[in-house]
């Protein structure tokens, strides 16, 4: 049979979406092991997750500079030894911080898992945080941060998050690189003794997930030191200050960011909010893409988000503009927002959107690594596991009205802040 290639093939998106089944376990120190029905590849991904981000922490780059030094050096294993062992036995090795939550994953053949729980232990479990791999880590930090706050951009992000919640907030804090000077090994151990915990972690096995494989990762989990989970520190409300204008003589373009503080994803407004959200600045053929790329060409890109953090959640829109197409630029954000605001949205493009969302969403969770980052996610949000289908079911009913709606109810741009760097 030949194929008609002329012909667009039919493509269609799912009624429902369920998660595979997520089996729980419970170590005798009370970690809880979550894993998934077990898929035909040949890999183990282990991911464990500690409440240690950065808000935590009593000094700046505490919780950062923990984490990532955890793979330099063990009781027992130099730095050079932990990356050669990672090396020969394929493990992929990843630490990660922000705000709220730190994750450790390794990801390992099937056969090569006890190898990999060993080196995990000795990281996560008996680090050493040598001196002279704390000198070293804190100078390459320095010398990055220097060079990445030459850029408008990552002084926008940084000064925007200030602006939107406060400079004495957890979320809106911007350390100075001078206060590497005065963390210190202790600081590091302290941290570590307090939040890299069995009392403080959950973790999700995925990939190639039997009953041996449980028995072995459970038996490492046992390793993970108890202790009493430090009282959190008051977590105040944020309040957004004015905008933020920082000149650089002589600049061509122009770093904007602006929105406001909106909910986090238990909000009930949230799901449709994402949809707005796409509309406006999600894709490259959003509104504001269109008009201030296609039509105007001030930028190379112009996105908007709805960001949510464990105790908060914000909108925001980001481009990098011709520093002479600034002031229009911000007067064209507004018309989009009135326009959303006032004019009901066309059905075909409200369509296109939500196709857009569902496909990626049908992305993400096509494959055991992707599933396991989106039980991860809705554990740390306190959502229930039907959660993804109540997604879908939450952007297939947005209509056009219900846009105009939310735009008009969360988006008057009246109510934004921002913040310019050029």
């Amino acid at each position: 049979m030949t194929l008609n290639r002329t012909i667009i093939p039919q493509t269609s998106l799912p009624q429902s979406l369920t998660l595979p089944e997520i089996t729980t376990h419970n170590s005798p120190n009370g970690v809880t092991l979550y894993s998934m029905s077990p898929s035909v590849v040949e890999v183990v991904r282990l991911s464990l997750v500690f409440k240690a981000g950065s808000r935590h922490q009593n000094h700046p780059f505490t919780a950062s500079a923990m984490f990532n030094l955890l793979s330099e050096g063990s009781e027992n294993l130099s730095s050079a030894e932990i990356a050669e062992k990672l090396d020969f036995y394929g493990i992929y090795y990843d630490a990660s911080c922000d705000r709220d939550s730190a994750i450790i994953t390794i990801t390992c053949l099937e056969k090569f898992l006890p190898q990999s729980l060993e080196l995990l232990q000795e990281c996560v479990v008996k680090p050493a945080f040598a001196q002279h791999e704390i000198d070293i880590y804190k100078t390459k930090r320095k010398q990055q941060l220097t060079i990445e706050r030459e850029k408008p951009a990552y002084v926008a992000r940084e000064k925007f998050g200030q602006v939107l919640f406060g400079e004495n907030h957890a979320y809106g804090k911007c350390s100075q690189i001078a206060d590497y000077d005065t963390l210190t090994r202790d600081h590091l151990v302290e941290f570590h003794r307090n939040f890299v915990t069995s009392d403080n972690c959950f973790a999700v096995a995925s990939g190639k997930i039997t009953a041996h494989t449980i028995t072995q990762i459970t038996d490492f989990l046992q390793t993970l030191p108890s202790a009493k989970i430090p009282v959190e520190i008051e977590f105040i409300q944020p309040q957004s200050a004015e905008p933020l204008v920082i000149k650089r003589d002589g600049a061509v373009q122009t770093s904007l960011r602006m929105g406001k503080l909106l909910f986090t994803k238990e909000h009930p407004d949230y799901v449709d909010m994402k949809v707005v959200a796409m509309i406006l600045g999600g894709y490259f053929g959003s509104r504001l893409m269109q008009n201030i790329r296609e039509e105007r060409g001030y930028t190379y890109g112009i996105y908007s988000a709805i960001v949510s953090l464990e105790y908060s959640g914000y909108f925001a829109i980001a481009s990098d503009v011709s520093t002479e197409s600034l002031d229009d630029t911000i007067v064209q954000i507004r018309y989009e927002l009135q326009e959303l605001a006032t004019e009901k949205i066309d059905t075909e493009e409200l369509n296109e959107v939500k196709n857009m969302i569902l496909g990626e969403l049908m992305r993400i969770v096509d494959g055991p690594f992707g599933v396991a980052d989106v039980v991860i996610e809705n554990i740390q949000s306190n959502l229930p596991a039907d959660h993804l289908d109540e997604f879908l079911q939450g952007v297939r009913s947005v209509t056009p009205e219900r846009v105009s709606e939310l735009v008009a109810k969360h988006l008057d741009p009246d109510t934004f802040t921002y913040v310019t760097v050029g």
